[in-house]
This record gives C-alpha cells, structure tokens and sequence, in this order.
C-alpha cells in the first residue's frame, strides 16, 4: 500500500520540527513503586537508615536493593513511555538505538538469517558477538533460539518479545559473569515485563509504509484484578506483518541497480569447462522464454563469458522484511500466605509464524558424492558439459511455493515463593521452566530427481575424463517445467528443533547485614542448579546429499550446573562506598567436568550529592557453547569468492565481475567436545554529575578483554587470509608473512581441485570450533539528559554517544594483532554511534524527534569507508482524555536510503548489517483505558 501524497507532506513537516524524549530513565522501583524523580547522582537522603523512606529499588547487575539508581556501573534504562514517545516498533528497534549495541548482525534479510535461523534476530553489545551477551526477561534466563547463529554458535533471539507488554528495558555493558554467571561478558540486557496495572487497557497500532509493502497491524490488551491477599495481571499482544519484498525497492530491484557489475543473472546457463565460457543459446532460444520471471527473461551477455539466457529483475524475488503472524501472552499472579511469605508465578506463552524468502532455489548438476564439480560428460556431444538454471515463479507456482516457513513456540513458567524474614531479609525460591520449540520448513530441490529430470539416468563413467556421462539433448535445458514437474523434484526439508532451560534459584538479600559508623553492609547470595539442552531434529535427509546444495549437520546436547554466588556492599564513609561479588559456576556436560570462579568489585565515591565517581573491574566466562560442542559432522553448498584466483589472474578487475565470484564450493564442519571456556576481564570507569534534578551528565570509559575466545572461522574470512598468504599482501598492500599461524591454517582449509578441468579451482573449505583468538575493545560512552519546564510546556533532552577507542583481534598466538575498526579487516564494526532525542510537552501534547547516527564503515573492496549515516524518526502523541490517548509516529522522516558504496557488487548492493531499503513508514497508535487511573 502506498501512503497518500498528504501524508507524506506531513511526515516531511513533522521531520522539520524538534522535541524529544529522553532515552533513559531513573530505574523503576520493585513493587512497582514510581521511580524516584532525582538527579541520577544525588542520595535519596544522605542520613537515611533502614527505616527511612527512601525506596530501594532493584538494577540490573546487583542483586541487593539500592536507594540511588546509579551505582559503580552504567545501567541504561527505557522504559514504555520512551519505547512509545521515540516510535519504536520492535524490540530490535529499541536496542538499535543503544549505542552499546555495536555489533553486526544478521538482519530479515540476511541470506545466513534465512538460511540458518529464519525470522530470529540479535543484539551485539560491544561488537563481541551476540552469544557474548546475556539476555534476561524479569531477570531470569529464556531458552535459546534452537537454531545456531550462522549455522555455529547459540543466542538468545530478541524478535519474538512482545514490545507492547514491556515495562521496561535495562542494559548493562560490561562483565557480570560475578552475578549472573555464562555469557555476561559483554553485558547483560534484562527486559522487565508490566507486572501492575489497574484497569484494562487496549493498545491498537497501525502501519505501513511509503513506497508499498510491510503493512502491519499490532493490538495489546492489559488487565487485571486483585484483592487484600491476590493479585493477577496480564497481558496479550497480536502481530499481523506483512512482507516487504525486495522487487518492491527501486534501489534492489534489479541488477541493473549494481554499482559495478549490470550483468543479468544467469537463468538458464550452459558452460563449456574446456574453453571456459559459456554456450551461445542464441537469441531465438531466449525469446521462447521471455515470458519467465514476469516477462523479464531475455538474450543476454556477460563480458569475457558470452551469452546466456538471463533476468535483471528476479534477483528481487526475496523479502526485505518478514511475514509474521503471531500471537504472546503473559501474566503474573501473586498470593500472600502471610505477611512473610507470598506464593507467585510468572507464565509467558507465544506462537507465531515467519515466512521470508532469501532468493529462488536452482539446480546443477549434483554428482552422488556431493562434490561441487557440476561437469558430467555429455554423451550425445561427446564431449564435457555443465548445466545450471534457476526456477521462476511460473514453474513453482508462485512465491509462496519456495518461503522458508517458520512455526515457532517460546514457554516458560517461573513457579515460587518469595517474602521476608524478622524484617529485614528478603528471599525468594523460584523454579524456572523455558523452552523455544519451531517446525522450520526449508524448500529445497531433490538432487537425484533434478539430475534425473534433467539429464536422465547415468550411462558409465568417461574413462578419459573419470566424470559422469549422460545423453541428454540441450534442449532439455531451455525448456520451462510445468508446474508437476517442478513438484516431482522439489520438496520442503522439514526441521523440528528445540531448545529448554531449567534452573531452581534460592535469593537471599537484605540492605543491613550489620551496620558500620557511615550506614548499614547489604549483602545477597545466590544458589542455583539446573539442566539445559537442545536437539535440532534435522530432516534426516539433509543429512545426506539427498538435496541440491544442502548437507546438514545434527546436533544434540545437554549440560548440568550447578553455581554459589554472593555480594556484598559497604559504606566506607558517608561519601565512599565499596561493593563485591564472588561466584563460582560448574558444568558437566559431554563426560567433561569444568568449573569457573569470577569475580568483581566497585567503587562509589560521592564528594556531594551532586557528584558521583564511579569504577567497577570484573571477570567473565562463557560457558563452551553447546552446540559447538555437540555439533556433528556435515556439508554445505554455499557460494564463496575465490580471492586468490580473481587477484592473481585477473588483476584489476572489480570483485564482484570475476569469474571466480560467487562460485559454489563445499563447507565442511564439525564440532569440537574439548573446548574450554572462554574468559574476560571488564573495566570502566567514569563520572556523572546532576547539579540539579533537570539535568545530569555521565562520562564513562569502558575496557574489555577477551581471551581463549571460541571461533568458527569464516569461510570468507579464510579465502581472503589464504589470498593475502600465497599473494604476500593484502589488497591495500599490507604485508603478509605465508609462513604466520594464521597463513598456515587458512591454506591448509582450503582445498583444491587436483585435477580435471577445475584444476586450481575451490572445492571445499574446513571449520570448526575451537579455543584460540583474544579479542580486546575499549572506548567511552557519555550521556546527557536535561529537562527545561517553562510556562508553555517543557522540553527535554537525551543524548547518547559511544565512542571506541580501539577494537583489536588476534587468530592465533604470534599472529599480527588486526585492527577490526580498520577498512581492509574483514570487519564490519562502526567506530562512533550516537542517539539523540528532543522532547516538547504541553497538558496532553507531546511531540519527540530522534536521531541516530552511525559512523563510516568499511566499504566492500575493504580499501575506503562509507560515509557516516543519520536517521531521524519523530512521534506526535496527544492525550484527548484521561482514558484515550492517540499518536502519530513516522520512522525515517526524511526517507533516506543506505549509504552509496560504489564498490558494493554483492546484492543487495548495500550493507543488511546496518542498512535497509524500508523508507519512510508511519505509525497510528491508538491507546483506551477501562477503569483505574488516567493513562
């Protein structure tokens, strides 16, 4: 659908004006209990006691309530009003906008994303990858995605969370392995669902964008009731989104958008591997099947290679943004036995269905042995032969024939009892059940049926050439299958994978163990065990070379663990306070036994009330990740550029239009089940000054390193070492020693033809996990938040900026240390990201604009950077009573488009890391309260 010409004046209008809402938040009190509306870094009361007052409240990274939202590490917190007033749509949208979040990391449309963990997405705090950041609801684990991030490694998918039933958003950056125990190394991000409400309130939002496609519909329904001794509350969200495709943006809807390389793709292609070029068709061949992929089949060339049968625009047949359907739930319950003891439970529910495409499938010919040499010896030419052709709408019958499908549930249930003991302890005994079950339907193409359809039953072996013959006339090649064909070859592996958690906890933690001269010690323990697994139930035949491209690997695994941990906080003076933690974690899995101690400790020092200096050092772990470990042997087909053979032979030339450029090879991988823990250590430290409650700034200098990192080498990665190891240099002329740690293992993973007509040429390349990188970053974050009443309203402010100093990485031990903010280190991490917002507030009118920028990234040759880019989104939000509320959000105000790279060859022409085609999109929310208090 197309937003009227009226609406979208208005959104440029709207874009044009400033006002803001502050990205940040004092951190909510427990029980619900409004936050405390003072500067971050002032005392609630400088001689306050355990029996003031002042209420203590919960953050993220200590288990011990605090009467100061601030404490020795930064905690940024958003909270429903700011995910609302800066038109935020999805849980990945807010954490975008934290400039912690420094990573890349798939998008919608990543092929890995569709390919590996279909409608999942992460976070990446300090660009250390997602698995290195815990992510926690209500403080407690959820299952992991039951798919593997690339194919390699577990995380926590962040898609399915239904942004309308949280309360809030909390993020730490920096190690708390000390409290939390695996995986907090690069932070810890805690989303705390609503758990008070009065009243029922429905939530309705509307969306759609500018240029067509991405239609959505979201409604939300809160309510609840309670008692002197119960209370419920719940809540449920629907989500219709339809899917934006590719063909739907002009800057991705053809080859003919390619900066470099306007070549069609190749339909239909017939290959001479002798001469190394392709077979004229002719032009009469390719007419009779102009009326393929939507007309646009045609007579067309590629320079040095000839002539083939081809389409500019079928290179658009994927989706830019998902088609979900789905529906969440959640509640919390809680009766009081006594005025110690109160039972509670905690439920989450979801089901939802993705379906997204990556591109059309395709076929070559597949030898039994699932080698990547499609040549076979065509008997009726006498001669070498090599077919290949890809599948258009009109043969599979339409789109929705070739969509990967995801079903995917998500569950937990958190059953306990909570209270206080002779008045001052407050404990908890929780048992917590999560699990994250899908039916992943993958479409594929059944390699024996295609070679037979194709190329008919093998004859024998040519014994001059050692290939596989065949007699098939060409013409068998040129002609469109009908719609049972395609059936008869094409079918949807079906995957059911699964992943679950189970954990009891005991808490204990009070605010005055004892009290010394400048206050009271508080102090909290912390004693869990518990069990986690996953299975991938593969379609056992993707474990074969049952499909075109595809040989899967199976993986299924199971831990125990077991931990002790405990805090402590102490006021040296009235103006200097010290904190610690200690925790020792254990695993059993796969007949290994392996247990980590870590540690950490912080320092407050407050001069005034005003002013706070803050330092916090800690040590993290992460567990060895399941499926790392359990992973079984397997191939994949995927396509992979030949670095080494397009600079050698064919100087000059631009990546993307070498022969060698996206060439189909073999990936082999297995896991590794004596991997070791990957370690950390974590340091920042910084200042914040709030010289009045209108205003506070907070500079903050982060560190983090580290070591025994478990890494699944890359395979583009491996292709570019093994290219700069045999050439001596890397492309911007960086001198290469062949005989380094990493030169030697990069070219004894990749393997070659012998022989034959592919002599030379790629065949596989071997990965797996193991203990070997160090990794360091550091860099600083600030912060400002300002708020300015007058008698015409009152503006606010929030600015957030990231700035890294440095981000290195090392492979192997005596290897050069690579700079991953560098253009030619095959990274893709921005050095600079900053959030900016501005707020106006009058009666029930607020009006929000808010900016991000992004810094220069590298561009695709790895020889420059791109410019920085800036994105603006704005929300007008009016209150017409008490009870109804209605807002207006635009995203990407001034519709701008991803950052040119005229070097970007590969499709989609830009960076899915960082960049999307979407445009301007406009949201209508529409908010009714029945009963309680206004909203």
């Amino acid at each position: 659908m197309t937003m009227p010409r009226n609406a979208s004046r208005i959104a440029m209008l709207l874009g044009s004006c400033a006002g803001a809402l502050a990205l940040t938040a004092p951190a909510r009190a427990q029980d619900a209990t409004p936050a405390v509306d003072q500067p971050a870094a002032q005392l609630a009361d400088e001689s306050a006691t355990a029996d003031d007052t002042a209420t203590d409240i919960v953050v993220t990274g200590s288990r011990i309530p605090r009467s100061q939202a601030e404490g020795p590490a930064p905690v940024t917190v958003i909270n429903a009003d700011t995910i609302r007033a800066n038109g935020y749509t999805s849980v990945p949208d807010i954490l975008r906008a934290v400039t912690q979040n420094g990573g890349e990391t798939q998008s919608q449309q990543s092929f890995s994303g569709a390919s590996f963990t279909p409608g999942a997405q992460q976070v990446d705090l300090r660009g250390l990858g997602p698995n290195h950041t815990l992510v926690l609801v209500n403080g407690r684990r959820i299952a992991d995605f039951p798919l593997p991030f690339q194919g390699r490694s577990n995380f926590t998918d962040i898609s399915n969370l239904p942004i309308g039933l949280i309360d809030q958003v909390e993020v730490l950056s920096g190690s708390a392995s000390a409290i939390y125990g695996s995986d907090a190394i690069a932070g810890v991000i805690n989303f705390k669902m609503k758990d008070k409400v009065d009243g029922t309130t429905i939530d309705y939002r509307y969306g759609l964008t500018e240029h067509g496609g991405g239609m959505s519909h979201r409604a939300t329904l809160t309510t609840g009731w309670s008692n002197d001794r119960f209370n419920i509350i719940g809540g449920i969200e629907y989500l219709n989104q339809r899917p934006l495709w590719a063909y739907q943006r002009s800057i991705q809807d053809s080859t003919q958008d390619s900066p470099t390389n306007t070549t069609a793709r190749r339909t239909f292609l017939r290959y001479d591997p002798i001469a190394d070029e392709y077979v004229d068709p002719g032009a009469t061949t390719c007419t009779a099947l102009s009326s393929l992929n939507g007309g646009s089949t045609y007579y067309a060339s590629r320079r040095n290679y000839g002539n083939f049968c081809g389409s500019d625009t079928s290179i658009g047949y994927g989706t830019v943004i998902s088609q979900r359907e789905g529906f969440n739930s959640f509640g919390s319950a809680r009766y009081e036995l006594s005025e110690g003891a109160k039972l509670f439970v905690d439920a989450q529910f979801g089901i939802s269905n993705v379906a997204l495409m990556s591109d059309v499938l395709s076929w070559a010919f597949q030898p039994a042995s699932g080698s990547s040499d499609t040549t076979f010896f065509n008997n009726t030419l006498g001669g070498l032969d090599d077919w290949s052709r890809q599948f258009t709408p009109e043969e599979s019958g339409g789109f929705r024939n070739v969509m990967t499908r995801n079903r995917q549930k998500t569950f937990s249930i958190t059953p306990g009892i909570e209270g206080r003991l002779d008045g001052k302890w407050n404990y908890e005994l929780a048992y917590n059940h999560s699990e994250y079950s899908a039916v992943v339907k993958f479409p594929q193409i059944i390699a024996s049926k295609a070679n037979d359809l194709f190329l008919g039953p093998q004859l024998f072996i040519d014994p001059q050439s050692g290939y596989p013959a065949f007699s098939r006339d060409v013409s068998r090649l040129y002609t469109p299958l009908t719609r049972a064909e395609y059936d008869s070859i094409a079918a949807y592996s079906v995957y059911r994978p699964k992943s679950w958690t189970d954990n009891v906890s005991a808490t204990i933690n009070t605010t005055e163990l004892f009290r010394l001269p400048a206050g009271p010690v508080g102090f909290a323990a912390v004693a869990e065990v518990g069990r986690q697994g996953y299975d991938l139930n593969p379609d056992p035949l993707a474990l074969t070379d049952y499909y075109v491209g595809l040989k899967d690997s199976d993986g299924a695994g199971k831990r125990s663990h077991w931990a002790l941990g405990g805090e402590l906080r102490v006021p040296v003076t009235k103006f200097l306070q010290l904190s610690g933690a200690g925790r020792y974690d254990h695993f059993g899995f796969a007949g290994q036994s392996i247990g980590k101690f870590t540690y950490n400790g912080g320092v407050e020092l407050r001069p005034t009330s005003t002013l706070l200096l803050r330092a916090a050092y800690g040590t993290g772990f992460r567990a060895p990740d399941l499926h790392y470990v359990f992973t079984g042997p397997g191939n994949t087909h995927p396509s992979a550029t030949d670095y080494y053979r397009c600079r050698k032979f064919e100087p000059g030339v631009d990546i993307g239009d070498c022969t060698q450029a996206d060439v189909g090879i073999v990936a082999q991988r297995n896991g590794n089940r004596q991997l070791k823990p990957e370690t950390s250590k974590s340091l920042n430290a910084g200042i914040v000054w709030a010289p009045s409650r209108n205003f506070d700034v907070s500079v903050d200098y982060f560190r983090v390193s580290l070591s025994n990192q478990v890494e699944d080498l890359r395979i583009d990665g491996i292709l570019r070492d093994e290219a700069n190891c045999k050439l001596g240099q890397t492309t911007s002329g960086t001198v290469v020693d062949i005989n380094s740690p990493t030169c030697v293992d990069a070219i004894a993973r990749v393997k070659r033809f012998a022989g034959g007509v592919n002599a030379g040429r790629l065949d596989s390349v071997s990965i797996n996990p193991i203990n070997i990188a160090t990794e360091k970053t550091s860099g600083i974050d600030i912060a400002v938040h300002g708020r300015l009443p007058t008698s015409f309203g009152d503006f606010s402010l929030s600015l957030a900026h990231t700035h890294v100093f440095k981000h290195d990485f090392r492979q192997y031990v005596g290897d050069p240390i690579i700079n991953k903010l560098a253009f030619d280190s095959g990274y893709d991490i921005p050095r600079d990201k900053s959030t900016a917002s501005i707020t106006y507030a009058y009666q029930g009118l607020k009006f929000t604009v808010e900016g991000k920028r992004l810094g220069k990234l590298p561009n695709y040759d790895e020889d420059a950077y791109i410019k920085a880019s800036y994105l603006f989104n704005t929300t007008l939000q009016y209150d017409f009573t008490d009870h109804f509320r209605g807002s207006l959000s635009v995203t990407n105000v001034l519709d701008a488009k991803p950052v040119k790279d005229p070097s970007y060859s590969a499709y989609p022409y830009y960076d899915i890391s960082w960049f999307d085609s979407v445009g301007r999109s406009v949201f209508l929310q529409l908010t009714y309260k029945l009963g309680g208090k206004g909203l």
